[in-house]
């Protein structure tokens, strides 16, 4: 179970939470690379005026600078100050621009880092927490199947994970932005905003804040909302729109995209993909397909997997560098997981072997035996005392640990070996050049759980 922290929106795990968090970003790291992304990091810091060119979030946004500022070193204000990066895409997108010249494109990245939002904490949403991105970024172009490619290794990322069915829910801002001109609404962003926030307020309230702040007429908000209406789990969608009666070139465009992402990735993992033209995205910087993921019977969470398609992100003025995106919202997932009882590990501690001692003077030689497991590959510890073999015991088994060796020797001076499970209670005779335990103890396992509570 996650427990609160005494500093609110900054997660801390107990080590056995730790080992679920660490299997969903081991799983993530494994099937990124099976699909040929190469791993990088960034900074954690940007410049605010970098920050700050796509989307509004300047509210959300951590200044960094010093206790004590030096006045005489001209330490940066306004767009030059530093402050924490909000997302992995935006500082990405810098990475790129910066590198071009040692890139090959197109440029398959995957990022796991630590990010920071000043929002109200709450669950699934915290100021500190963990991203895992994948990338695929052009040099002038990039082919559109790079949006269904996206969607489909995110599929199988999550798709190996100890989490509830999901579903990747896909629309397309050109699709929406078309419609919405075609309607006579100019404030493409203002409307998507809105949207954005559709099932957070409710229908009524959407409809109201775009009369209200856009100017929009009652036939003008219906017919938003009656767009956002629209889900299917396959192609469907093409006539549902059409049937609206609007046209618009931008629409055509976006309605084709979104057809072959839709068509595809549905084909190729039917019942997890729905085409849902409620998806807006906050973020100003997507201009085509967009994607969110929410888990089935959690939906009130939120998104656990989100981005889209962004065409001038990363730019130098002359060159551009478009780009395709998903982003897994691993903290939020994580939190999930462990308040819902989703998945547990076998163990709390990654030792598989307490190696005790007989006598304070055999450390040295338990040490040795230790050395000999560790060397291939069993992790294990040496008993701080000499205490009583059962306290030791009790001692393996507070920490879940499942093996203890003993060492002993005869009036002959030989060393005999044994462990034992201290689950079963049975205890063989050991080589510790050649002992090793069950495949399924060597190392913590993290399994999900038969009934998940929604």
């Amino acid at each position: 179970m996650a427990r609160k922290t005494s500093l609110s929106g900054f997660p801390e795990w107990l080590p056995e939470e730790r080992l679920v968090e660490l299997h969903v970003l081991d799983v993530l790291r494994e099937t990124f690379e099976l699909h040929g992304f190469s791993s990088i990091e960034t900074r954690a810091v940007e410049t605010v005026g970098h920050l700050l060119r796509k989307g509004e979030i300047d509210k959300e946004v951590y200044a960094v600078s010093r206790l004590q500022e030096d006045e005489d070193a001209g330490s940066p204000k306004g767009e030059d100050q530093l402050a924490l990066h909000f997302d992995l895409t935006v500082p990405f997108a810098r990475y790129v621009v910066e590198n071009s010249g040692y890139l090959t494109f197109p440029f398959r990245r995957y990022q796991m880092q630590k990010v920071w939002r000043g929002e109200r904490p709450q669950e699934g949403r915290a100021r500190e927490f963990t991203q895992a991105d994948i990338d695929v970024v052009g040099d002038g172009t990039l082919p559109f199947r790079y949006d269904v490619e996206l969607a489909l290794v995110m599929i199988d990322a999550l798709s190996r994970l100890p989490i509830p069915p999901f579903t990747l829910r896909i629309n397309n801002r050109k699709l929406a932005e078309g419609f919405y001109r075609g309607i006579g609404l100019t404030d493409a962003d203002g409307v998507l905003r809105n949207i954005d926030k559709l099932e957070k307020i409710g229908p009524e309230k959407v409809a109201e804040a775009l009369r209200e702040e856009l100017g929009a007429t009652a036939e003008q908000a219906a017919a938003a909302l009656e767009l956002a209406s629209i889900r299917t789990d396959d192609t469907s969608f093409v006539e549902q729109v059409r049937a609206l009666g609007v046209t618009d070139e931008l629409l055509d465009e976006g309605l084709a995209e979104l057809a072959e992402v839709v068509g595809e990735a549905s084909r190729r993992a039917p019942g997890k993909v729905v085409a849902d033209l409620s998806i807006a995205r906050g973020l100003d910087y997507y201009t085509g397909t967009v994607y969110e993921t929410v888990l089935v019977g959690h939906e009130h969470l939120g998104s656990i997997c989100s981005g889209g398609r962004y065409e001038s992100l990363a730019s130098t003025g002359k060159k551009t560098y478009p780009g395709v995106g998903l982003s897994v919202g691993v903290t939020r997932l994580v939190t999930r997981m462990l308040s819902q009882g989703m998945a547990v590990p076998s163990r709390k501690v990654p030792t598989s072997v307490l190696v005790s001692l007989v006598d304070e003077e055999s450390w040295s030689q338990a040490q040795d035996v230790a050395g000999q497991l560790r060397a291939r590959g069993v992790s294990c510890e040496v008993s701080a005392t000499a205490a009583k073999f059962g306290k030791q015991i009790k001692y393996a088994e507070r920490r879940g640990i499942p093996f203890v060796w003993f060492t002993t020797r005869g009036e002959d001076g030989a060393l005999a070996h044994e462990v034992k499970d201290i689950r079963s209670g049975e205890q063989v005779p050991a080589d510790p050049a050649a002992w090793a335990p069950p495949a399924e103890d060597l190392r913590p396992v993290v399994r999900a759980v038969a009934a998940v509570g929604a």
